[in-house]
């Protein structure tokens, strides 16, 4: 199959760029002919590429003409999408239609329904753009804290709902969760044309030396440290844990929460990705008290990996991935009371938790491998392409 790959970068790289990455090799790797068009907002750097992004951020002529141009060289069977914000813009939808290519769309985020892209809102979930006018993200500066910014995100958003975008020029969505997949329905995208497919990891546990775990009495949290990931929730319910907690990752709180933490709270800062996983092989269990949806949180996948279970906010995609009491436990989001429980029966139970990690691996052995994954990709371009063909 020859597949044509589509992705905005952001000045700061995230999880999607490593979810692209990752789905280009393996699909090189199955023998498809792959290629593939980026930009890069690190081009967007003085007031005259700042004033034409906003300007065309609804629709980009540029865009849509070099696409085409590449679609007449390339000739793929399908293009798949996964960012196309701010720089492609949806014009690249038209330029697939023009010339009668089916086009799949990532949903990584909310952006197609949200300024902010994460149905929050000062530090609480908002879905108020999610059915009604996506000009309220206007009135409350969603978008980067910004005035101007934000009227020309919800100008793209209420742009393409009018013209109804999302529900003709686009073949097939992919959502990341059942949980993703039921809030863009609620906001009037088409139900048939959503298809659920999970992110992957490679296996880190190559050998069976590296799959025995070496158990310390401890808890791990992974991630940006920053308000939305829970992490005050998280160091607040620690008081009266008799368990070292270890805190790796940065984020705009890493200063305070340095001043902050003692005792049985370790602060680790970034940790490579080998650093992380040898982490993981040593802890009871990871915690994940996050207080906004999360899209798919690729640490909860590498936990499973490495046979250890998740205590998790029951929330989003972290209640769906997650199944209480067999690779992990859910709390009430931001309840300091209720994770300080489940924190406690964790410790006081550590076969229970060696039998949650175990459940975990399983779970990642049937779900989220490459080959998995890639069988469940290559369906939806099969069936994205066979449902085109018959449509015209």
């Amino acid at each position: 199959m020859k597949i044509l790959l589509l992705h905005n970068f952001y000045q700061q790289p995230g999880g999607e760029d490593i979810v692209l990455s990752e789905e280009k090799q393996l699909l090189k790797q199955k023998g498809n002919t792959v290629s593939f068009v980026s930009v890069d907002n690190k081009h967007i750097n003085n007031f005259r590429t700042k004033l034409y992004t906003a300007v065309n951020l609804a629709y980009s002529k540029r865009s849509k003409q070099k696409l085409k141009k590449k679609i007449k060289r390339f000739k793929p069977d399908i293009v798949h999408v996964h960012n196309f914000f701010p720089l492609l813009t949806p014009s690249i939808y038209d330029a697939c239609k023009e010339e009668k290519i089916p086009v799949v769309q990532t949903l990584h985020n909310y952006r197609l329904v949200c300024s902010a892209a994460s149905l929050m809102r000062n530090g609480r979930i908002c879905e108020k753009c999610l059915c009604r006018s996506s000009y309220w993200a206007a009135i409350h500066c969603c978008y980067r804290n910004s005035l101007l910014g934000s009227i020309s995100v919800a100008r793209m958003i209420d742009y393409h709902r009018g013209k109804k975008t999302w529900q003709n020029k686009v073949d097939r969505f992919i959502a990341l969760t059942e949980f993703s997949r039921n809030k863009f329905i609620e906001a009037q995208f088409p139900q048939k044309k959503i298809s659920v497919k999970p992110n992957f990891i490679i296996d880190p546990i190559q050998s069976e030396q590296q799959r025995e775990k070496h158990y310390k009495k401890r808890a791990l949290f992974v991630g940006r440290l920053s308000y939305e990931k829970g992490i005050q929730t998280l160091i607040d319910a620690w008081r009266g844990i008799d368990c070292r907690l270890q805190i790796t990752g940065d984020g705009p709180l890493y200063s305070d929460l340095k001043k902050e933490v003692s005792g049985n709270i370790e602060l680790l800062g970034y940790l490579s990705a080998d650093k992380v996983q040898k982490k993981m092989l040593e802890s009871s269990f990871l915690i994940l008290p996050s207080i906004w949806y999360e899209g798919f949180p690729m640490v909860i996948v590498e936990s499973f990996a490495c046979s250890l279970p998740v205590v998790a906010s029951k929330l989003g995609s972290m209640a769906e991935i997650i199944n209480d009491g067999y690779t992990g436990l859910h709390f009430n989001p931001g309840d300091v009371k209720d994770l300080r429980k489940k924190v406690q029966f964790m410790v006081d139970h550590p076969d229970l938790a060696k039998k949650m990690g175990a459940n975990a691996r399983k779970e990642y052995e049937q779900k989220y491998t490459p080959e998995k994954n890639y069988e469940m990709l290559i369906n939806i371009y099969k069936d994205t392409i066979e449902g085109y063909k018959n449509k015209t």
